[in-house]
């Protein structure tokens, strides 16, 4: 099987925790599929809050209403996927750049189901560039403070975030307290969020394998 039909296989997977209500959607060539299906069973939920505008255009291009957080208020759920997960569901995010609001999604919702392809499941988090969205005027002085965190940020040149801001991807990190170095650097001024998901990491993973799908909890 390919990866994007184990993707496939995860996103079709979480559509039996869609139960009403509105939803909360993530981003990414997983979550993508996962908004495909929605348009199956739109009948079943009132619409969804999303965490970016690439995907609130693919919700609506299905006819699925897109809610302000704001005004939606708590969510039951929320699917989005990740790009490594470890065996606690602790979980790098932000390869497409938009950590911030998936986070603040994430917080607002009661159950966080991540889903992805078995490639991204690992033992311990960092060989994915870990993101960081910082302040523009913010972006060297931050850079200089992850160097001493011991990994080599490189900014995302060209890239700016759907909230007009930098990101810096952290090379080189083996990251063994994921809770503690999320603390550190959302301490450092000028970081609005890093893409590490530990205080509030995923309630459940749901990853596509060729031997079908495989589902964890912490």
């Amino acid at each position: 099987m390919t990866q994007d039909e184990l993707k496939k296989q995860a996103a079709e997977a979480a559509l039996s925790y869609v139960q009403g209500g509105v939803i909360g959607v993530g981003t990414g060539s997983t979550v993508n599929h996962f908004i495909d299906f929605l348009a199956q069973i739109k009948g079943r939920f009132e619409g969804a809050v999303s965490s970016s505008e690439v995907s609130s255009e693919r919700l609506k291009s299905h006819g699925i209403q897109v809610f302000d957080l704001n005004s939606a208020g708590d969510l039951s759920l929320y699917v989005d996927g990740a790009d490594e997960a470890n065996g606690r569901l602790q979980l790098i995010k932000g390869g497409g750049g938009a950590l911030t609001r998936e986070k603040i999604v994430a917080a607002a919702s009661e159950t966080f189901v991540c889903i992805a392809d078995e490639s991204k499941r690992v033992d311990v988090l960092g060989a994915f560039p870990l993101p960081v969205e910082v302040i523009p005027m913010a972006r060297s002085y931050v850079a200089r403070e992850l160097v001493k965190l011991g990994g080599t940020p490189v900014w995302r040149e060209g890239f700016v975030t759907d909230n007009g801001n930098a990101i810096l991807d952290i090379q080189g990190l083996e990251i063994q307290d994921p809770a503690a170095m999320e603390q550190q650097i959302n301490n450092i001024a000028g970081v609005v969020t890093v893409g590490l998901f530990a205080l509030r990491g995923a309630d459940m993973l749901i990853l596509g394998s060729p031997n079908g799908v495989n589902i964890y909890e912490p």
